[in-house]
């Protein structure tokens, strides 16, 4: 399979993904000291939503779009605004046209002292990106697959920061990968914050997945938290279009937890396709 994110790009997983790392990044604020973002499957940056993927798919008017349009209580609306704000940014007018990509979302909440190593290995999503980026003295785009970079780019010399792991699920042993991957990193890094995401799907394989990446943090010297985030805007068929999206978060911020449970249940009611949305909100364990 040849994963194009084009078609996709501001869905409700988009949505969901890019909400809780504008929170997290939000929390790494907190302290002066600089903190590093690496990005393991960046993307091209930036996605025209009039283009002939996006209109093709329309996958974005059930996310972002509806996103848009939504109306949240007086304390839940501060924990959406940034996020929804960044948004806006790309789209000046007053249609949506374009949807900014985990780089860009993460670009817009580095201060002066933070950097971002972003890993892409397609040629014509990693020039978008360079493109996107503008040569940006603190963001790198890098010519390597993420699952060999970053082992090889933690711990960072900042020793704060986020991992945001985000592959294609092209391969049908990405998530046996995927945990392998993310223990050695933990294993070099247990101390940053790591935020995986995958395809809900299968029951047996996201369950395993969670709990080999929670039994990776408990076993280290530093043991830390797991956090697991499933969301669905409709029961999930094997065959059919996704309609689940999960999150592990590894040391979240300690606020996060409760943020995102004043944040899901209004999500539902906009992001739910015919009433049937629902979140499961739980520490993993190995």
């Amino acid at each position: 399979m040849n994963y194009r994110h084009a078609f996709h790009a501001g869905n409700f997983a988009d949505v969901i993904k890019h909400l809780v790392l504008v929170r997290i990044l939000t929390h790494l604020h907190e302290k002066p000291t600089p903190f590093r973002i690496i990005d393991t499957h960046a993307g091209a940056g930036r996605y025209d939503l009039t283009g002939d993927e996006a209109t093709r798919s329309a996958e974005w008017t059930t996310g972002i779009a509806r996103m848009m349009q939504a109306r949240f209580t007086e304390a839940t609306e501060p924990l959406v605004g940034a996020y929804l704000d960044i948004v806006r940014a790309f789209n000046p007018g007053r249609d949506l046209v374009a949807y900014p990509g985990s780089p860009l979302i993460a670009r817009a909440l580095m201060r002066p002292q933070d950097r971002m190593v972003c890993c892409e290995l397609e040629p014509a999503a990693r020039k978008q990106l360079i493109s996107a980026l503008r040569n940006d003295e603190q963001a790198r785009v890098v010519d390597i697959d993420g699952w060999v970079g970053l082992p090889a780019y933690v711990p960072p010399k900042e020793r704060r920061g986020l991992v945001l792991i985000d592959p294609p699920f092209e391969a049908k042993d990405e998530f046996a990968r995927l945990a392998t991957v993310f223990a050695q990193a933990y294993a070099k890094w247990p101390t940053g914050i790591y935020m995986l995401w995958y395809p809900a799907k299968s029951r047996r394989a996201t369950d395993d997945l969670a709990r080999s990446v929670a039994a990776a943090t408990a076993s280290s010297a530093t043991p830390g938290k797991c956090l697991r985030l499933e969301f669905s805007v409709a029961p999930q068929s094997a065959d059919g279009p996704l309609t689940s999206t999960g999150l592990l978060i590894v040391n979240p911020p300690w606020k996060l937890q409760d943020e995102l449970r004043a944040i899901l249940p209004q999500l539902e009611k906009p992001l739910g396709l015919g009433g049937m949305a629902r979140f499961r909100l739980e520490n993993a364990r190995a």
